[in-house]
């Protein structure tokens, strides 16, 4: 059976929602077993941890923060940050964490795959896929693509996890992981043979003395034999156990399996969990060193500053141009000597028949002159192929980039909306429209309303909308430079979207974290009045009012509300008989990222799920305690 839940991570000032601890190698938590995801989360606290306080060592600074089983995710960033001598992202750290559990669960559909879950002693394919996945992780790094690179990671990390509960490397009296795992030239030795007898039954539901003393003795290597169909295994081994798998039914009956405190040898899942922990920290310390600390840093989403993404329309005359580019270098330069000054920027290109080539580079100067440095091609049309440089940008730039596209037409290739969209959920990225006007392809003084209509306009608005950003049409250069100002503002949320053709009354409600609150109303000279939850007023015409302050220019209207007393039911009374959209939006210590995952029941424990990148149809979600997870 298949269902979709939503997977929601919240952030709340720098740390990570998070139930109780609780559930094995499994997914959801439970009964105070540790899950795949909190085994993943407790490795990479501890391991960000170890690297900060090696470069705080380096530095001749001090690290005070102890590497336990109390890390959270804000500690580790406010001490890496002191590590580094520059703020560090909490936000992209909690969606790597996400990203690599997502692909960590996603392992469990594959449940009669022995290799990707070490059963029926299949210890040289499993130990491939670990090996084979660390080189990908570090391919994939060396060519920027982390989000790739934490897919395979992820993959990686289950495989290696189930390792220590699915095998007797614990009831050996190991002490330390195993980590010939990971090392492709060392040998795996004393591993049971085919015909090699491991298990006797155990005695009712008492495993705890079922692997033969000798193989203890002898320090032999096997795991537990699985099937959900079949019962047959080899005369003599060890089952995985439970009620999913048949071969625990067959003498010798029961299992070794430790994914929960329940399992067959859950008396031994909490040192089979940090046994699990401490390989995975192995495993990072592997992909660390062969990388460097600063792509490590980008691996764990601790960036210490954001990824700026241009994407350019070319197809225009020189005065279009001119002021697109005047645009994009006030964003350039709002951004120097702050904590969001870039660490690396992307140039796309495109015009009315193609898209690309991209281009990296970590200066802003030289950003400049490459956007200096495009030619204009003009055009016969007034449609561009935006969505697809647009798409190529976000293929290709890391996760949680600012992406702003600079156009004056409409996109020729709007059937690419919907992988646009994908993307945007997946890399949680955000896309700005800026819309340039003044001259049409003809070289004719001409309004962008004119060239872009309604339906035009609301295909970037929509795309705008997904990723968190704003469309602007960049008329007057004072509102202009002041929305840009905003957009590219730190944690900037959305509280509230709106849009009609009829004379309404809107609400929304403002909470403490909220600040640099801004009211976008965007219409043919719609007349509105604005209350405070107080229950004062002030008019649409009002520009320095008691309020809040406005700016005006052609069909928008930017209300920057006083920063006083703001919290609490605000409402807004527009009149209008055309169409208008009323966008909210401020400052927040709170974000939420969301993913759609499928739930498949069966396997190794009562169901496994991984990530959909397909929306789902309507009436087929499902968002309930019993079956959301909250990282």
């Amino acid at each position: 059976m298949v269902s979709l839940v939503v997977v929601a991570v919240f952030l709340l000032q720098g740390a990570l929602f998070q139930p109780p601890q609780a559930s094995g190698f499994q997914i959801f938590p439970a009964d105070g077993s540790l899950t795949h995801q909190q085994i993943t989360k407790a490795a990479f606290l501890r391991k960000m941890a170890e690297v900060c306080r090696d470069v705080a060592a380096a530095r001749g600074q001090d690290f005070t923060l102890p590497i336990n089983n109390k890390l959270t995710p804000t500690a580790v960033q406010r001490a890496c940050s002191n590590s580094y001598s520059s703020l560090l992202k909490i936000s992209t750290f909690g969606l790597a964490i996400a990203h690599t559990s997502l692909s960590n669960a996603a392992v469990d559909i594959k449940l009669l795959s022995t290799a990707h879950h070490f059963d029926n002693e299949d210890f040289k394919n499993g130990r491939d896929l670990i090996t084979q996945g660390i080189a990908a992780v570090k391919v994939s790094m060396k060519q920027g693509r982390y989000l790739s690179a934490r897919t395979s990671l992820g993959a990686v990390c289950h495989t290696l996890q189930d390792f220590y509960s699915h095998s007797n490397w614990v009831e050996l009296g190991s002490t330390a992981p195993f980590s010939n795992l990971i090392r492709p030239d060392l040998p795996l030795n004393n591993l049971a043979g085919p015909n090699t007898k491991t298990c006797k039954s155990c005695v009712g539901k008492d495993c705890s003395y079922n692997i033969l003393p000798e193989i203890l003795q002898q320090k032999i290597l096997t795991s537990g034999y699985f099937h959900l169909f079949f019962s047959n295994k080899p005369e003599g081994k060890c089952s995985h156990g439970g009620f999913l798998d048949t071969t625990s039914s067959r003498d010798p009956t029961g299992g070794i399996n430790k994914d929960d405190i329940r399992s067959s040898h859950g008396f031994l899942h909490q040192r089979a969990a940090e046994m699990a922990i401490n390989a995975t920290m192995e495993l990072l310390e592997d992909i660390r060193v062969a990388t460097g600390n600063q792509a490590f840093l980008r691996l764990m989403g601790l960036n210490q500053t954001s990824v700026l993404a241009f994407v350019f329309d070319i197809t225009g005359l020189s005065n279009y141009n001119s002021k697109a580019k005047r645009a994009a270098f006030s964003i350039i330069d709002s951004r120097r000597g702050t904590s969001e000054e870039p660490s690396e920027y992307i140039l796309v290109p495109f015009n009315n028949q193609d898209s690309g080539p991209l281009i990296r580079t970590g200066n802003g100067d030289t950003f400049k002159r490459h956007i200096n440095s495009l030619s204009t091609s003009v055009g016969g049309n007034f449609s561009d192929m935006a969505l697809s440089g647009l798409l190529l940008t976000l293929t290709q730039a890391p996760p949680s980039s600012d992406i702003f596209v600079f156009t004056d037409a409409s996109a020729k290739d709007s059937e690419l909306k919907s992988a646009v969209e994908g993307m945007i959920e997946i890399t949680k990225s955000t896309v700005n429209f800026l819309l340039t006007s003044s001259f049409s392809r003809s070289g004719k003084n001409i309004s962008s309303s004119r060239l872009l209509s309604q339906s035009d306009i609301q295909l970037y608005r929509d795309l705008a909308h997904v990723s968190g950003g704003q469309t602007i049409e960049v008329t007057d250069t004072r509102l202009s430079q002041a929305i840009i100002t905003d957009v590219i503002t730190a944690d900037l949320v959305t509280v509230l979207e709106r849009s009609s053709a009829k004379a309404d009354n809107f609400s929304f409600f403002l909470d403490p974290s909220l600040s640099n609150v801004t009211v976008y109303i965007t219409g043919d000279s719609p007349v509105f009045i604005l209350y405070s939850p107080t229950g004062v007023s002030q008019s649409g015409s009002v520009a320095d009012g008691p309020l809040g302050s406005i700016l005006t220019a052609g069909i928008l209207r930017r209300v920057k509300l006083n920063s006083d007393n703001q919290t609490g039911e605000w409402k807004i009374s527009i009149n209008s008989t055309r169409f208008y959209s009323l966008k909210v939006t401020g400052q927040s210590t709170v974000d939420v990222l969301f993913f759609f995952v499928e739930i498949f029941e069966g396997g190794h424990e009562d169901s496994s799920w991984g990530q959909s990148f397909t929306r789902p149809f309507i009436g087929t979600i499902s968002i309930s305690s019993s079956n959301s997870c909250i990282f």
